[in-house]
């Protein structure tokens, strides 16, 4: 059966033009073949075999991951490639390594954070790789709370130095990637002292290890810590312990683009505003929601393959059985996920425009847009990896016992995936961060100043308190100015009524731990109004190819309906919407199925994913997945020997025991 394409009926039903959604998906046409290229590239050289993967022991698994990186750097300098050829083509590796924090955030920590002179001395050797950098700030005993971080780093006048230390076990650093095997140098974060006086925390360039024989420098502890979640998964990355025992660093390897300490130990703050930090945050968080849509559609991509592919019950008189994805229960939980794959895309892509948008206000001293962005990437970055990862567990489920394999890839895609949760900013404790900016704006609502932004709609606060939905049939909820009107109801209906509980407290701090609960649903309802916000924004673009409009559109719908039927308890509370309209707009999302259903394929397809990306026998390209289950069962070291090591031991002696009659 190979070389047959057994999903070709599905394709052939499609009524849009897969190519042209392909140019949608990838952003432009010049970013489709980038990343189509670079696919390619990968998924044809053997070096960046991965089906392997969840079979090695840890240290087969580390030093595979070392000789993939290594391998990608090689092709990159031969290939001559674009910095976002490369940045793609290690996309395509799929493979966590420690690359990934080198590029990721100790190349842009310095870049934010370093003076001109510090950039001119140490980025030319990140780039060339003659040094590899982590980024050290997560300690054993703070995360979240940056500013609780125990790492100090004290200037010592007399020498003209700072002295790192790690003065509890707490104190320790902890996860960052790279630093448990790799990284020659690091970012470090530590409380600033000078003159007994602490400064808050701060950014060091601190070498750990020798560039001779990668040992660690005196006064240096360091190592990995640990086996993680899942089988290969985020295995393949070294995230570190590192303690410092008075680790002596000169003065000029302070990161002091905002803050510098002088020859005598004074601390000054440049003309550089401390703002412009916020801009790699905005930067690193925007591409963390472009991640989600990546992670999402390609769990998606396999669920929806194979629920083409599997059939079961239905048969009449010994005809075919129905195919799975033909049950609306499978639709009603596979189709919003489709959705959501398209929905975070786009909000993904206007992320980037915000990024640059602040980077250019912040290059001309405008900081007024700065809060909301911060508020707008730091919840955005929550609603989608909490939804990504949700889905692609919810997409193993659909796949039945046979997504429960590692070889249909979702276990392994949702072990590596589920990090994006805590790191970067815990899920709850950023939405807990937007709904202070969200309580902040209703409370300004009255004094004139208007909001901003993503946060614009709470100026008609009035009108939306009191509107009441139009809908009176079901197509009604097909009108964007309807949906959108609705989603920014209950937000501001939320928002308002958060921020009147919290009034009646006398100490806001109180109200706030009190409430936290109430105000993080208050901020969900916010950030869902961006995404379904955006994807109404992106539809008002001219977008070329048959057919291709139409189908974001009943996704679009699908995306905001499904919500409105998740959540309905806030739509009906608040008095958005009517019972009745509920109803209707359940009716509406059964019909957007039944449109979707015959485009489903053509759509995961559009994301242009190969074979050796998806990892996945039951998402396959030509829908064969019962030969190759069969075939990959066998390829398991456990079959290596037809009776097992063990059998002699430990069965036969079970096996062969005289049984005697013994008083239990």
């Amino acid at each position: 059966m190979e070389g047959v394409d057994h999903l070709a009926y599905e394709r052939n039903k499609a009524n849009f033009d897969v190519d042209d959604m392909k140019i949608v998906w990838a952003g432009s046409r010049h970013a489709f073949d980038v990343s189509d290229r670079m696919a390619r590239l990968v998924a044809s050289d053997p070096a960046f075999r991965k089906d392997n993967r969840v079979m090695l022991s840890r240290k087969e698994l580390f030093k595979n991951t070392l000789r993939k990186a290594a391998h990608a750097w090689k092709r990159i300098i031969e290939l001559r490639l674009s910095e976002e050829e490369a940045r793609k083509l290690r996309f395509f590796v799929d493979e966590p390594a420690f690359t990934d924090l080198h590029w990721g955030m100790f190349v842009p920590a310095i870049k934010g954070q370093g003076t001109e002179e510090q950039q001119q001395k140490w980025l030319p050797l990140a780039y060339k790789m003659q040094i590899i950098g982590c980024y050290a700030q997560t300690e054993l005993g703070h995360g979240s709370n940056v500013q609780g971080l125990e790492t100090t780093a004290t200037f010592d006048p007399e020498t003209d130095e700072f002295v790192i230390h790690s003065p509890t076990l707490t104190s320790s650093k902890w996860w960052p990637g790279g630093l448990g095997k790799v990284s020659t140098h690091a970012v470090v974060y530590a409380r600033l002292i000078t003159d007994g006086q602490e400064h808050g925390v701060h950014g060091f360039i601190v070498q750990l290890r020798s560039l001779d024989d990668h040992m660690p420098l005196p006064g240096i502890t360091v190592g990995d810590i640990g086996m993680k979640f899942g089988s290969g998964a985020y295995n393949t990355m070294d995230n570190g312990v590192l303690r410092f025992d008075h680790v002596r660093i000169p003065r000029n390897q302070m990161l002091m683009r905002v803050m510098q300490v002088t020859r005598e130990g004074k601390c000054v703050q440049s003309n550089v505003p401390r703002q412009l930090i916020y801009g790699t945050m905005v930067y690193v968080r925007q591409t963390i929601v472009s991640d989600a849509s990546s992670a999402l559609s390609r769990a998606v991509c396999i669920a929806t393959r194979y629920s083409a592919v599997r059939r079961q019950f239905g048969s009449q008189e010994g005809g075919v059985e129905t195919q799975v994805i033909d049950y609306k229960t499978q639709q009603s939980r596979l189709f919003p996920l489709l959705a959501s794959a398209y929905a975070f895309r786009f909000v993904g892509e206007w992320l980037k425009w915000l990024y640059m948008d602040v980077t250019q206000r912040l290059q001309a001293n405008d900081f007024s847009t700065l809060p909301e962005a911060h508020a707008c990437t730091a919840g955005l970055k929550s609603l989608t990896t909490s939804a990504t990862a949700d889905a692609i567990e919810e997409c193993r489920k659909l796949c039945g016992g046979h997504g429960y394999l590692s070889s249909s890839g979702l276990p392994e895609l949702f072990a590596v995936y589920v990090p994006a949760c805590t790191y970067e900013g815990d899920n709850v404790v950023l939405l807990l961060q937007v709904a202070r900016f969200l309580m902040k704006t209703v409370s300004q609502l009255g004094s004139g100043k208007k909001p901003v932004g993503t946060t614009a709609y709470m100026a008609r606060a009035e009108d939306l308190l009191q509107c009441h939905c139009s809908v009176q049939k079901a197509e009604d909820w097909l009108k964007p100015s309807v949906l959108l009107e609705v989603f920014e109801a209950r937000a501001v209906r939320m928002c308002v009524a958060r921020a009147q509980s919290l009034s009646k407290f006398p100490n806001p701090e109180e109200g706030f731990a009190e409430l936290s609960a109430d105000l993080v649903e208050a901020a969900i309802a916010h950030c869902q109004l961006i995404v379904v916000s955006k994807f109404i924004e992106k539809l008002q673009q001219d977008i070329p190819g048959k057919g291709v409009k139409q189908q974001l559109q009943n996704l679009c719908n699908i995306y905001a309906l499904n919500l409105l039927h998740k959540h309905l308890g806030d739509f009906l509370s608040t008095g958005c919407i009517t019972p009745k309209q509920s109803s209707l707009a359940n009716d509406q999302l059964r019909s957007l199925y039944s449109q979707v259903r015959p485009n489903a394929i053509a759509l995961v397809d559009a994301f242009n994913y190969t074979d050796h990306y998806l990892g996945s026998v039951l998402g396959r390209y030509d829908g064969n997945v019962y030969p190759k289950l069969y075939e990959e069962a066998w390829k398991d070291p456990l079959n290596d020997s037809i009776v097992p090591d063990g059998y002699h031991e430990y069965v036969r002696p079970l096996l062969k025991q005289q049984h005697r009659n013994a008083r239990l």
